[in-house]
Order: C-alpha cells, then sequence, then structure tokens
C-alpha cells in the first residue's frame, strides 16, 4: 500500500469516518471531494471511492479488514487512484492489488506507474488474428481449438479440473511463448498460488512470468480489482513494448462474485439470482481490455467456475458471450476417470472453420462429434438391452466411440508427481492422425483400454511391441 504513498502531499485532502458498515466506509469531506476510484488512506488501511453520495460525503469500499477503524477517524485523499508498477522490473514476481511485492523480495523497482482503471483500445486500433495457439493437448486442439489473441473459457463446476487444466496450459504453453505470460488469480486458494510459484520456478518460466493473486480471504474491494491491475500490466508490455501476452484468469467467475459482494455492501437492489444489476458493464469493461492490437496481442484463457454445473446461470451466461473458444468440462467425464474431463459436444470454438484450421482437421473433428454424439443416443438402448442387439453398423460405431473417448485422455506433466504417469504433449497433425486411424476401423484388435492415457497412436505401437 505504501506504493502510492508518493504521491505528491499538496493534492491531498482529509476527511472524516461517517459510517462504516461491513466492507463499506462513508467519509465526509469539508473542501474539494474525491474522484470516483480515487484512493484514501484510514491510517494504513486502503479505501477506493465507488460511489458520491453528496454534501461532501464519498462511499468508499474497503481494501483490507476494517478492524481498527472508528467514527470520525482521519481520511486522507491521494488524489489518485490506484497506481501499479508497469514494466520488465514486475517479471518473475508475484505481487498483490497495489503491485507490491508477496514473495517476501523487495518491491520492484519499476521506471513508471499506472492506474489500473484504463479504457479498453478503440475499434480503429484493433485487429483479428485468425491463428491458432497450439496447447499439446488433444481434446483442446482437436475439438475446441483456442485463438491467438482471442479468450477461451474452461467451464465447469467444482472438482472437475479447471485448475489442473489451466496448470497444463501454462506448462505446455509458456516455455513455447515468445512474449510475456501473466497469472491472475482471483477469489482461489493459497495453496495453489505458491505451488504455481513453485512450479514455474522449476520449470525455469517465471523470470517471463508475473503473478498477481486477489486470494478467497482478501476483502472483495480486492477480488475485484485484481484482474485490472493484472490487465494494466499487461496492456503495458502489449502496447508499450509490443509484444505477445499469454493472460491467465483463475477464476474469472470470482470476480464477477466479488462484485456481486461489493454491489450488496454498497446497498444496490440485486438483480435476477441475487447477481448485481450491473454485471453485464462491469464484466464487458474488463473482458473489452483483453483484446490484439497492431502493437500486440493479448491471448487470454480463464477457469469459469459454473454453480452447481448450471450453464444457465446469468454469470456463465454473460461470460460465454465474451469468448471465442469455450471448454466445458463434464462431471460425468471426469466420475468415468476421463481425464481432461472434456465435454466434446458442448465445447466449441469460432476457430473450427475450414479456413482456419484447414478441411481435413474441419473433417475429422466433425466425424469424431458425430460418432460420439450417435453413441450417447446408443446408450439408453445399450443400457436397457445389451450390446448384442445393436446391429452390426452400430456396434462398429460404439467400438470407434469408446476408443476416441479414451484416446482424448491425456496424462499431465503437472500431475505426474502423484499420477506416477509421465506427461504427453501431442501436436495437432499427430492428435488428427489418431483420430482419423481410429474413425477409420470397424474392427480393432487391441481392447478399449490400451487407448486410455497415451499421448499419439505411436505409443500404441510400442506398446504392442
Amino acid at each position: 500500500m505504501s506504493a502510492n504513498a508518493d504521491i505528491d502531499a499538496a493534492t491531498r485532502t482529509e476527511g472524516r469516518i461517517a459510517a462504516i458498515r461491513g466492507g463499506v466506509v462513508d467519509v465526509l469531506f469539508d473542501g474539494s471531494v474525491p474522484r470516483i476510484h480515487d484512493l484514501l488512506f484510514a491510517g494504513d488501511i486502503a479505501l477506493e471511492v465507488s460511489a458520491l453520495i453528496g454534501e461532501g460525503l464519498v462511499r468508499a469500499i474497503a481494501m483490507a479488514p476494517v478492524r481498527g477503524l472508528g467514527l470520525g477517524m482521519a481520511v486522507k485523499a491521494t488524489g489518485a487512484p490506484i497506481m501499479v508498477p508497469v514494466g520488465d522490473a514486475v517479471l518473475g514476481r508475484m505481487l498483490d492489488v497495489f503491485g507490491a511485492p508477496i514473495d517476501g523480495r523487495p518491491a520492484p523497482e519499476a521506471v513508471a506507474r499506472r492506474s489500473i482503471h484504463q479504457p479498453s483500445p478503440k475499434l480503429s486500433d484493433r485487429v483479428l488474428h485468425s491463428e491458432v495457439l497450439e496447447t499439446g493437448i488433444k481434446a483442446i486442439d482437436l475439438l475446441s481449438p483456442i485463438e491467438r489473441g482471442g479468450k477461451t473459457g474452461l467451464f465447469g463446476g467444482a472438482g472437475v479440473g479447471k485448475t489442473v487444466l489451466i496448470t497444463e496450459l501454462i506448462n505446455n504453453t509458456v516455455q513455447h511463448h515468445k512474449g510475456v505470460s501473466l497469472f491472475c488469480g482471483i477469489g482461489e486458494r493459497s495453496r495453489e498460488a505458491e505451488e504455481l510459484y513453485r512450479e514455474m520456478g522449476e520449470a525455469g518460466v517465471r523470470d517471463k512470468t508475473v503473478m498477481l493473486f486477489g486470494q478467497m480471504n482478501e476483502a472483495p474491494g480486492v477480488r475485484f480489482l485484481i484482474g485490472n491491475a493484472a490487465l494494466t500490466m499487461a496492456e503495458y508490455f502489449r502496447d508499450d513494448k509490443g509484444q505477445d501476452v499469454l493472460l491467465l484468469i483463475d477464476n474469472i467467475f470470482r470476480f464477477v462474485q466479488a462484485g456481486a459482494e461489493v454491489s450488496g455492501l454498497m446497498g444496490r437492489m440485486p438483480s435476477r439470482v441475487g447477481y448485481q444489476p450491473t454485471l453485464a458493464s462491469e464484466l464487458a469493461a474488463l473482458e473489452e481490455r483483453i483484446t490484439s492490437t497492431r502493437r500486440g496481442a493479448i491471448t487470454s484463457i480463464q477457469a469459469v467456475y459454473v454453480p452447481a454445473d448450471d450453464f444457465t446461470d446469468p454469470a456463465a451466461a454473460h461470460i460465454f458471450s465474451h469468448l471465442s473458444a469455450s471448454v466445458v468440462l463434464s462431471r460425468k467425464r471426469a466420475s468415468e476417470g476421463l481425464y481432461p474431463a472434456v465435454d466434446p459436444l458442448a465445447s466449441a470454438s469460432v476457430m473450427l472453420t475450414p479456413s482456419v484450421v484447414g478441411q481435413r482437421h474441419y473433417d475429422i473433428a466433425r466425424a469424431v462429434r458425430r460418432t460420439l454424439a450417435e453413441y450417447e443416443e446408443l446408450r439408453d438402448i445399450i443400457a436397457m438391452l445389451g450390446l448384442e442387439e445393436l446391429s452390426s453398423a452400430d456396434r462398429a460405431t460404439v467400438a470407434r466411440a469408446r476408443r476416441l473417448e479414451r484416446f482424448l485422455t491425456q496424462p499431465f506433466f503437472t500431475t505426474e508427481s502423484f499420477s506416477g504417469t509421465q506427461g504427453k504433449l501431442v501436436p495437432i497433425a499427430e492428435t488428427l492422425d489418431g483420430c482419423e486411424a481410429i474413425l477409420g476401423l470397424t474392427e480393432f484388435k487391441l481392447s478399449e483400454n490400451a487407448y486410455y492415457m497415451i499421448g499419439s497412436l505411436d505409443d500404441l505401437k510400442e506398446a504392442e511391441s
């Protein structure tokens, strides 16, 4: 919080605390009144102005627990919003919403500081790249290819593998990514932050990565603003340095959740399912800053928690509308041990067109989906009458579908320590060859379990020999 202490003392004004309600503090100023988003300090506790009530009264959100505050206590206005350091000095660091270090090292010596509240780029400055970011994960590269410079969502309820998948994406893409990577943890577990920091150091990619965290035990104001702080740093690398940025967010739903908490504390009338009435505009303000410009691109991969696995939930529905690709994780597939638990029929991407991925990739992906959809329709008949009652063509479809399901599983590098299986990174070409080979067969020599947790079909041939 001391990061903002160098603001010119002449710009400061002083007020008094008039009311405290949870994490919301009303402050009365006699002279000039602070603006929206201005930073205030009540002792060591930072407050951000969220509303102007009138007659010198402002309503601010506390960035820390309000223990120790009292009515009439002096509040100093800094005359500026929250400013974070930007530049190469933040690379390899773990920071909070103020850009202050939480990795036990000295504060980064940044040459510039910027407000966390920035407008999205003008339409005239934006560019569209129809290019796929290869991840090495078969199910994603085949059925829901990620757009370079686009936004991808990993959707799923609790415990279906969102964080494991996003950690694997970091492992697979950061090492081959030529630009800068930025991880933003919103309202997630502190244990995961520590593990990620350590793993990135072991992988040798930490010096090209910035990590920002607003953990689940922090004030809702911190969790609501940490995404803005991360984007301000990402925008510097994109616009000033002309670099591509890989932005990973875990979990964007917690941003919406924090906004609902802040809205409730501010006394706003809740909207549908209890969410804040400003849900759409708050999410759009954040998401529209994630884009490609003439100088560089920000590619974003966002984990999205889906409450009670309900995809009609307003938060999930609004997040869907901003994405170029959606990877849906299925609890049913996870219960069957099919990891990553990507639902091949629910996942989609605007990149999956012949003009972008090529005709062959498009045709194979459609054939895989069609085969799995036919198997899904036959499941009830199999459950009631048994596999023997199906026609020979349907039995061949079931055999292909079950092998495709297992072929699209994959051992991860990030789970080696507890699965005991070495991770596999599979190029798109090998994924297409494998799926095409399975689709072209009507009889199989090997059992379906032989296709489970392998990389390419070359692994199958090695096992045979």
